[in-house]
């Protein structure tokens, strides 16, 4: 490395973390921007910097764990945890209400009523007597004005209390709990109350940090000594202002000097985003095969996005869509008839769709629940009432689910959705489209079909494509709509349904290894990519 050319390019904020530690030290972005006052994301800058000239390297990396507080943390740390509020309502009443009772009375979810239920009985608080209702198992000198005073009901009660004060505070302060922090009974009850994903119905969120630890290599001794030699301190002024001619504060200061040979900057004309490009191509593709493309808003109930889909209501089945909730307003006002009654009686006995159903209570008022739109397959339900017979309808939806981000998962995403209806539709039609995807539009050499399962389609097909860096991935889910689905909405006809992954089609139609960079700020990378041919 020529030492003299490198010192010349150094900036203000490398010069001074190369004069400010000394062989040996461990830097962190964290550590420098404590010590030497940086602004945020000034160290970030410095260590890249120096990394890219080779005088500092990566050392390793350490994983850290963290707790966020949620908006259902802070309405427990406000209201009182399910559990406190069970306890204190068996307290006032002084009878035993039964669990539907308790969750109605205040405000709960079924769910979490009998999950607070089930945590106190096992830790001896509560019982339910042979009515099922629920009164306390502790006698009175447990008791202490009529909550538990002593044992593990009381340890339990605190340590949850403890640690949603704990979270609060550590927020207002602009940080996370950290999970080293935590005594063993806490962690154990954090286990419990944190999620990674899906949090929106846990009191915490689980947050992985990753810190980088770089340390100096051999060129940093020379090129401190270089600095020093030349005077250089880190503190020179880079440009003068109108304020400092007129305060005069410029003399006696040193001044970085300027590079004349550097070249003048490239003019690049502006051209399309070439992933903006390919989802145009494939709505042009579509709409040449006689497709009619739909659209709709990116808020949906939770009726049109799970409950026409036949998907039950607090079922495991909806697992597979962790979704979004809105805050504010929580619930539409109505949900359009017929369809509404349709769908209940088809979810609670099958109404007149030839099914049995689910078999349970259909909510009316869950259904009204507002959120953003977790799959495109909710555009295709709302098109069935006024679809024509026979027909073909597309769309490119924007998607959201709380989901871990990789190379072929977004937690904002893309699908292209389609239904074709008709008396002869079956399923060599929608086999012939998912090669079309993966084949015309994808540009995949190999493909493969699999059963799948989805609770609105029977039969269920997913797609797999090869990728020739990430290997076999699925490109998206399609099947035959049920005909609870199609019945409920007044579709008499077999209808074929697909929702493809078009982030992942772009992978291989732009030659690419990772969805993120369909995204990415490199500049460069956006401007010499390609539509494939």
């Amino acid at each position: 490395m020529d030492i003299q050319s490198t010192v010349k390019n150094l900036h203000p904020l490398e010069v001074r973390v190369i004069l400010s530690y000394k062989k040996g030290d461990e830097l962190t972005v964290e550590k420098i921007e404590k010590d030497l006052g940086f602004r945020a994301g000034n160290g970030n800058q410095a260590l890249s910097w120096l990394a890219g000239k080779g005088i500092v390297s990566e050392l390793r990396r350490e994983k850290s764990f963290f707790y966020e507080l949620t908006e259902l943390g802070r309405s427990w740390k406000e209201k009182g945890t399910p559990a406190e509020r069970i306890i204190e309502l068996i307290r006032i009443r002084g009878d035993g209400p039964t669990l539907p009772e308790i969750a109605g009375t205040l405000d709960l979810d079924n769910k979490d009523a009998g999950s607070a239920f089930g945590t106190l009985s096992k830790l001896g608080v509560l019982a339910m007597d042979s009515e099922k209702r629920v009164v306390m198992a502790l006698s009175g000198g447990e008791l202490e004005n009529g909550r538990p005073a002593a044992g593990k009901g009381a340890e339990y009660l605190a340590v949850i209390r403890a640690l949603l004060d704990r979270g609060a505070g550590r927020q207002e302060s602009g940080a996370f709990l950290a999970r080293s922090s935590l005594s063993g009974a806490e962690q154990s009850a954090m286990s419990g109350m944190a999620k990674k994903r899906g949090a929106a119905d846990a009191p915490f969120r689980e947050l992985e940090r990753e810190t980088v630890v770089f340390g100096f290599t051999s060129e940093w001794e020379g090129t401190a000594a270089a600095l020093k030699a030349a005077g250089i301190t880190g503190d020179e002024i880079g440009n003068l202002s109108p304020e400092m001619l007129a305060s005069g504060s410029w003399k006696g200061r040193s001044f970085r000097s300027y590079n004349v040979q550097v070249p003048p900057t490239r003019l690049v004309p502006g051209r399309t985003n070439p992933y903006a490009k390919f989802l145009e191509d494939v709505k042009d593709q579509l709409c040449s095969l006689g497709f009619e493309e739909f659209d709709g808003p990116l808020v949906e109930t939770e009726f049109w996005n799970s409950d026409a889909l036949f998907m039950p209501q607090f079922h495991s089945a909806r697992d597979i869509h962790d979704v979004y909730h809105i805050a504010e307003p929580e619930k539409a006002r109505a949900i359009e008839e017929p369809w509404l009654s349709n769908v209940a009686a088809a979810h609670e006995d099958g109404g007149k769709t030839g099914s049995r159903g689910w078999n349970y209570s259909f909510d009316r008022e869950f259904t009204r629940r507002l959120i953003l739109r977790s799959q495109g397959t909710v555009l295709s339900a709302k098109t069935l009432p006024k679809a024509k017979i026979p027909g073909k309808y597309f769309g490119i939806v924007r998607c959201f689910r709380y989901d871990k981000v990789d190379a072929t998962h977004l937690s904002d995403f893309y699908q292209t959705e389609g239904i074709v209806l008709g008396e002869d539709v079956n399923l060599r039609t929608l086999l012939g489209m998912l090669d079309m995807f993966a084949r015309e539009v994808a540009g995949a050499k190999e493909v493969k079909y699999v059963p799948g399962y989805f609770p609105f389609t029977e039969p269920s097909v997913e797609v797999h494509i090869k990728h020739p860096a990430l290997g076999w991935f699925e490109l998206g889910g399609s099947g035959i709509f049920r005909p609870e689905v199609t019945r409920s909405l007044s579709v008499n006809v077999p209808v074929a349904a697909w929702g493809i992954g078009i982030d992942r089609m772009a992978l291989m139609a732009l030659g690419l290894n990772d969805l993120r960079e369909l995204f990415s700020s490199d500049i460069e990378n956006v401007r010499l990519r390609k539509t494939r041919a």
